[in-house]
């Protein structure tokens, strides 16, 4: 069950970031919809869930972009798993906590990504500092709706499914 929650995550966050990817300026990834589908799968459910979801919608995102493959996969591999960790560790179930938890997950996963290019480039591309700053943000805001959405979302739907009940009941 876990690993089909995982995989339907990962799946919903990579159609996401697909379709609104070339509503962005230019068609650039201004923001990281996957990473946000890695720190909820990693807050849910562990960090060995948060290093799976980083391995799978990384290495999709890879392919799906023009950029060195297995660098994404590797960088949210290790933020999955960090970020699972500290979830763990300490609990965070306040909506703000877990918005921290997605800007510091971001701004790692962007300096292991430009680290792991400066290796394979042999070549330090500098930290483009307002970039990192703008995909923190708008990923600490999707990741804050997501939470805020998976938290109310269930309850929703008991309150829907015992009010039809009540109703049965009373025929009977």
């Amino acid at each position: 069950m876990r690993a089909t929650s995982i995989l339907l995550t990962m799946v919903l966050a990579i159609t996401l970031q697909l379709m609104l990817a070339r509503y962005t300026v230019g068609g650039k990834w201004l923001f990281d919809l996957v990473l946000v589908g890695v720190v909820y799968s990693a807050l849910n459910w562990g960090p060995v869930a948060g290093m799976l979801a980083g391995t799978f919608g990384g290495l999709i995102q890879d392919v799906l972009s023009n950029d060195i493959v297995g660098t994404g996969g590797l960088s949210k591999t290790i933020v999955g798993f960090t970020t699972g960790a500290l979830g763990a560790q300490f609990v965070v179930a306040r909506p703000a906590g877990r918005m921290l938890l997605v800007a510091g997950a971001s701004f790692l996963h962007r300096v292991i990504i430009l680290g792991l290019h400066a290796l394979v480039d042999q070549h330090w591309p500098g930290m483009p500092w307002t970039a990192m700053l703008g995909e923190t943000g708008l990923n600490s805001i999707c990741g804050l709706v997501l939470f805020q959405a998976s938290e109310r979302f269930p309850g929703f739907w008991n309150k829907s499914r015992e009010g039809r009940r009540s109703g049965i009941r009373r025929q009977w």
